[in-house]
């Protein structure tokens, strides 16, 4: 649909296509009120912003196609980032999903205030949802926090103004996934795609082997990794320089706030939506790097990171949802590189849809790899003996070129 369409233009329809991000939260209020006004269907629209993510999306996503433009470097790029209004977007997130897992811990608590909200709906004093429909709430939420708290936190811990950098660290302190500040710039974007780096799947491997190793080796290497740094400065583990300590102050500040306003079942629910959130988290990770890898050069080393080394997608509406984290190849080659400004590379490796679509697949292994192993066996063509299986790499005499 957009495909024909200049860089320019594009420009301007996605200035504010940004804001479908709200989209997704506006959807779960929308299923609660409609829970209160449906009693009986309660656990049906506890489940729809599952529903509406992973299934409505792909289809409108397929739809509306894929957005081909890149801004012009010189024209575009440095007006873009000096306009302040891409910055506000993702740091108004920070407020928006505060207030929205306060709303849906209140939700899952039960029949808090739920009566008088439901005479003034005419829903008949609504109580709360079934314990099954509060396993759909709690999947629903913590999707939010994937899309929300994750991605958009992901954004800001790799921009240097301490604002942003905190609000991004306050975001996954938010889903008590505070090491991923610390690993994701210091582990994952040094070691991607190698063996060495625990949130880049390895060719033929499936998501319930990757996912569980992935949680643990992250958490580790989070903490491994800042007391090196720490060391580096002469300082220990314990120290109050140690920014995974006020983080995860930070944690227990928002799981006590919970514990106040709704009890132990506010503290479940601020616990769950966090583990569902980083799970979320996870299964991307595992999406985005899927079989590929960075060659091992004869000094022992690897060549340098570029496009090549992770998936692509421009489906226009994920990317619009997830601040364009779908050009992904671009964020690996420059991490420094605003959301706004990332380019699509046509000749780094493409998934064949957007991320909805890819994270419902990734659940069915056989499905997954009789899509993908074909992929990444064509863009490794005439070296799939080089394909890292089980943490194995072998070694390479040369470096071919980049995004071939």
């Amino acid at each position: 649909m957009f495909e024909n369409f200049d860089s320019t233009l594009m420009i301007k329809i996605k200035k504010f296509g940004y804001l479908l991000v709200l989209v997704a939260p506006a959807v779960q209020v929308l299923s609660w009120y409609l829970a209160m006004l449906r009693p009986e269907q309660s656990t049906f629209w506890a489940f729809f912003p599952v529903i509406f993510v992973f299934g409505l999306v792909p289809v409108a996503d397929y739809l509306i196609g894929k957005d081909p433009s890149n801004p012009d470097e010189d024209a575009d790029v440095p007006a873009l980032n000096a306009e302040r209004i891409y910055r506000w977007f993702t740091l108004a997130m920070l407020p928006v999903y505060l207030a929205f897992i306060a709303f849906a811990g209140w939700v899952f608590a039960g029949a808090n205030g739920f009566a008088g909200f439901g005479d003034i709906a005419g829903a008949g004093g609504f109580q709360g949802f079934t314990a099954i429909g509060q396993i759909g709430w709690l999947l629903s939420t913590g999707t939010m926090g994937g899309i929300i708290a994750i991605n958009v936190g992901h954004e800001l811990i790799h921009k240097e103004p301490r604002l942003e950098n905190w609000a991004g660290g306050l975001l996954y302190a938010s889903v008590n996934y505070a090491t991923f500040k610390v690993e994701h710039i210091r582990g994952h974007h040094v070691h991607v795609s190698t063996p060495a780096d625990a949130s880049s799947s390895r060719y033929d491997q499936s998501l319930y082997a990757f996912v569980p190793q992935a949680l643990v080796r992250n958490f580790m290497a989070g903490w491994r990794l800042q007391k090196e740094y720490l060391a580096r400065k002469g300082k220990s583990l314990l120290s109050f320089e140690n920014e995974l300590i006020w983080w995860y102050a930070c944690s227990i500040g928002f799981g006590a706030g919970f514990y106040a306003a709704f009890g132990w079942m506010g503290v479940a629910f601020y616990v769950a939506q966090g583990f569902i959130a980083g799970l979320t988290l996870e299964i991307i990770n595992y999406i985005e790097h899927y079989g590929l890898h960075r060659r091992q050069l004869e000094n022992g080393r690897y060549e340098s990171v570029t496009p090549a080394h992770s998936w692509n997608s421009n489906y226009l509406l994920t990317n619009l949802f997830l601040f364009q984290l779908q050009r992904h190849s671009d964020h690996h080659a420059y991490a420094r590189r605003r959301y706004q400004v990332l380019r699509h590379y046509e000749d780094s490796p493409q998934l064949p849809a957007g991320y909805a679509t890819m994270f419902v697949l990734a659940f069915f292994p056989p499905l997954w790899k009789r899509v993908m192993n074909p992929r990444v066996e064509a863009y490794y063509k005439g070296e799939t003996d080089q394909l890292f299986r089980k943490g194995q790499t072998v070694r390479a005499t040369a470096i071919p070129a980049a995004g071939r």
